[in-house]
């Protein structure tokens, strides 16, 4: 079907509003939305499948932003064809509660697949979504599961080295239902991308086994755009980018400048460019009916494809339809809890192998979970046996190999869990969560259900030195707020952290010793560790001194709350505390039922001690970076051992007796 004018005269007014809403906020990024008007018209209207009313149909086509600056793009778009988003939620753009903030944000937004704005995210974000959908259609079948992934991204996005790590992995997976659009406008805030980037980016995907479709300067031409888009849905073999030279801006006084790449575009340049595009320049928000009408046919067009396949469901063959059943709701199977292992009480094992035992008995009743490791697979406990390697030749495969990607790692694991149906895991060791962070600080804001894994969680780590050995990493990662970091002190809390972190609506950690660890609880206690701290082990007569511990620790503080009853003849007990995060929301009287605040109190960790004061009186830690020895040898070289509590319990004692 030709492009018509009211072609023309929609994208005219796309235009028109990328202008108007940064100038009634003051404040956004005008150029990059004008300039990709034209694809965005084509992409909504002639090629992805959608339901404007239904914008968490599973099988609709996946759009990310990931030049997330240009949010009033999408939000244009979303509330043209027809999506819960008000006319008035524009004019609020980037106001205070309002539906359209500066970046878009996954869940706040209808029509909002991911939280965008930190360059590169979304780009692997689609990587993991490209994922997701061919395990999906492998397990599933075409007719439950089979819809395309689209992101746009700029120059930015791929300066980013985390678009780097997910590219190479997409082209080597060959995710032939992810399509980049690559807005080569060649302009940065600081001025034109020569100051600083010379890539051939087509020569760069080429290598990387990508489809590369170079559409050079026809970023106005309608035909063009569609039918590239066309190609590239159907390629079928490899993830393809299209690229696509834009001038920024255009057709403003600022065009092709890097002024316009943010709020440039004032009264005076916005009615000259008005009058370009023949729209009145003397409106603002200006949609006319008949442009309304045509965006809001295009947005209700998915609306019998969703329906036709909502009618499949009670002709698919049982082993499908419970899977899909079990998927697109709990994600858990009947009774899943009693496959979680259990260990004897004086057994020692490494809570990072506890917790591979615990990923490999929930495979089964958790059809949803996938995941594996950056090159640290084995060795972080995120193997996975008996259900396949994801690949071009096993797209069902549940196990997936990062590689050296820390980062990518991060970002494509928020894409399979926003995706949605799937639980994604993922594995490297503690230090390296610095390479992981811009993608778990999004995980937390994206409420991205998944379990990062980080193994050899302390000095214990032992002789690869202080490169290796994490210290302030989880102060760290305890300040991101909405992540659940859970420090397990044995195999049968690890056990039972996994309970909670499966059914946590939102990301978790497990921070997981290298070193075997006794078994010091008998069962798993969910309810404690639900609770973030409990008392693990309560005192032989009144209660004198509490010692507060988390992972390994905590049978260090056991065995010195033996010791420091028998020589000073005083009650002692030991909290465990494996996730500070959850310990914070419970209500102060139970706080105060585990840690009394008229008792002593002394914290064990291997790690800063920075926070934990708010719990403690007197803090043993680690403050200064690690050393290459021994495991053993370099916790006793920083005062991690039984001997050092008694000392501090003598000490904190003594001078409460003196005050």
């Amino acid at each position: 079907m030709p492009f018509s004018e009211i072609d023309h005269r929609s994208i005219a007014v796309v235009k028109g509003l990328a202008m108007d809403a940064p100038h009634a906020a003051k404040s956004g990024h005008q150029g990059t939305a004008m300039a990709l008007a034209p694809l965005a018209h084509v992409l909504w209207t002639r090629v992805m499948t959608y339901d404007a009313k239904a914008p968490l149909w599973p099988n609709r086509d996946r759009f990310i932003l990931s030049a997330g600056h240009a949010s009033i793009l999408l939000y244009s778009m979303l509330h043209l064809t027809g999506y819960e988003l008000s006319l008035e939620d524009l004019k609020q753009f980037r106001q205070l509660g309002s539906l359209t903030p500066g970046h878009p944000e996954r869940g706040h937004t209808a029509g909002v697949e991911v939280t965008t704005g930190p360059l590169g995210q979304g780009f692997a974000n689609g990587v993991g979504m490209a994922i997701a959908e061919r395990n999906l259609r492998a397990r599933l079948g075409n007719e439950i599961c089979d819809h395309n992934i689209w992101v746009v991204c700029g120059d930015g996005d791929l300066s980013e080295g985390v678009s780097h790590e997910a590219a190479s992995l997409a082209g080597h997976l060959k995710l032939s239902r992810l399509t980049v659009i690559y807005d080569d406008n060649q302009i940065t805030i600081d001025g034109r991308t020569d100051l600083a980037l010379s890539d051939d980016a087509p020569l760069r995907f080429k290598s990387y086994g990508w489809n590369v479709i170079e559409l050079g300067d026809k970023s106005n031409d309608l035909d063009s755009i569609e039918s590239a888009l066309l190609d590239a849905k159907n390629e079928g073999r490899k993830p393809s980018i299209i690229i696509l030279k834009t001038l920024i801006g255009n057709p403003s006084p600022h065009t092709d400048t890097a002024a316009v790449h943010g709020y440039s575009l004032k009264d005076d340049e916005i009615k000259e460019t008005k009058r370009i595009l023949e729209i009145p320049e003397d409106k603002t928000f200006w949609i006319p009916d008949d442009v309304l009408e045509h965006y809001r046919a295009a947005g209700n067009r998915g609306e019998e494809t969703r329906k036709k396949w909502e009618e499949l469901f009670p002709s698919l063959d049982d082993e499908r339809s419970e899977t899909w059943a079990t998927l697109s709701g709990s994600g858990l199977a009947p009774n899943w809890e009693e496959s979680l292992p259990c260990w004897e009480q004086g057994s020692t094992v490494a809570t990072r192998k506890a917790s591979n035992e615990c990923i490999q008995s929930l495979m089964e009743c958790m059809p949803g979970l996938m995941g594996g490791g950056a090159d640290l697979t084995g060795n972080t406990g995120t193997s996975i046996s008996n259900y396949g390697i994801q690949s071009h030749e096993e797209p069902e495969g549940r196990q997936i190999f990062f590689g050296v990607r820390e980062h990518a790692m991060g970002a494509i694991s928020n894409g399979i869990a926003l995706h949605g149906t799937l639980f994604p895991v993922t594995g490297t060791f503690l230090v390296f969560s610095d390479y992981m962070r811009g993608s778990v600080r999004l995980a937390a804001l994206s409420n991205a259900r998944s379990v990062f894994v980080w193994s050899h969680d302390s000095v214990a780590v032992g002789e690869d030195g202080p490169t290796h050995q994490p210290v302030e990493h989880a102060v760290s990662l305890r300040a991101i707020p909405n992540l659940d970091v859970f420090r397990p002190a044995d195999a049968n809390e690890t056990s039972s952290a996994w309970e909670i972190a499966v059914t946590h609506d939102g990301p978790s950690a497990m921070l997981l010793t290298r070193q075997d660890t006794p078994v010091i609880t008998n069962a798993r206690n969910t309810d404690g560790v639900s609770k973030g701290a409990y008392i693990i082990r309560e005192s032989s007569t009144e209660k004198a001194l509490t010692i507060i511990a988390t992972g390994s620790e905590v049978s260090v503080a056991c065995i010195a709350a033996e010791k420091i009853e028998r020589e000073l003849d005083l009650g002692v007990c030991v909290v465990s505390m494996p996730c500070m995060e959850r310990f914070e929301r419970q209500t102060v009287e139970y706080q105060k039922s585990v840690i009394s605040p008229i008792i002593p109190s002394i914290s064990i960790e291997a790690g800063s001690t920075y926070g934990w004061s708010k719990w403690a009186e007197v803090t043993i830690g680690i403050d200064s970076f690690g050393t290459s020895a021994p495991g053993d040898i370099a916790l006793a070289e920083f005062g991690i051992t039984s001997e050092t509590l008694l000392e501090a319990a003598v000490n904190l004692l003594k001078n409460g007796e003196n005050a």
